[in-house]
């Protein structure tokens, strides 16, 4: 009954301390963030400032839903599973901070929509809801979405890998996978708002649903069609997309 408990602890440990990581990012976004409103663009940030910003959001979006599959890596590991768990984590986070050199591009793009004309704001919005909608629908998103899902043949590939560089390799390359997976509903920040936290736990929601639940495919398939359908209707409400059209966030 110890070795069992043990085994159990073991297992429990990786998943808790990316858990844990996750929280505490939530906690100061929240305590941050939690009286402002959402903001077009770059929010007037530069570069090194908006990347540790967007680095923490993803720490505390993507960490819930990657925390079993960590789990399952930490049993491939027989000695220091502490620091190479952290190895993995980091370089998983690294591939999402990476990420944040085009969002930086994107958004600085985008957000000057909020500065154009009514009717070209709510294009681009239009046009950010579509393409996320439709990728949701892609083959592309379907494959890795299956890797996040079921991620056993990747730990037999990580398992290949020489011991000096397999946990940053494993970290990274997992990351690749979620972020395929993932940067459409990333994108849809753009529209909602950078530091819109209501979107942000939403969008969570849906990026561990995805992965998680028996229908997660299901999930995906139905969050493509809505994005689609909002494509359609900022059209005729326009605070649906805040972060591009200026108007307000409870429109979300």
């Amino acid at each position: 009954m110890t070795g069992r408990l043990v085994t159990v602890r073991h297992r429990a440990a990786p998943a808790g301390l990316l858990l844990a990581a996750a929280s505490a990012a939530w906690v100061w976004a929240v305590t941050h963030w939690g009286g402002m409103q959402a903001m077009p663009g770059t929010m007037g940030l530069r570069l090194p400032a908006f990347l540790s910003l967007w680095t923490l959001m993803m720490a505390a979006m993507m960490l819930p839903a990657t925390a079993p599959v960590a789990a399952l890596y930490a049993r491939t590991l027989t000695v220091h599973r502490t620091p190479r768990m952290a190895v993995f984590t980091i370089a998983y986070l690294l591939v999402w901070a990476a990420a944040g050199l085009p969002a930086y591009a994107l958004a600085a793009g985008l957000g000057r929509a909020a500065n154009l004309p009514a009717a070209a704001g709510t294009a681009v919005a239009a046009a950010v809801f579509a393409i996320s909608g439709v990728y949701q629908l892609t083959p592309l998103k379907d494959r890795c979405l299956a890797r996040c899902r079921s991620p056993i043949g990747l730990m037999l590939r990580y398992a290949s890998y020489p011991r000096p560089s397999r946990d940053l390799r494993a970290g990274a390359h997992h990351g690749a996978f979620c972020l395929g997976c993932c940067w459409s509903l990333m994108v849809l920040l753009a529209a909602f708002g950078v530091m819109n936290l209501w979107a942000m736990v939403v969008l969570t929601a849906v990026i561990t649903a995805e992965k998680l639940l028996p229908a997660g495919r299901l999930v995906a398939r139905a969050v493509g069609a809505a994005s689609i359908a909002l494509a359609v209707a900022v059209v005729w409400v326009p605070e649906l997309a805040p972060g591009l059209t200026g108007g307000s966030p409870a429109g979300m």
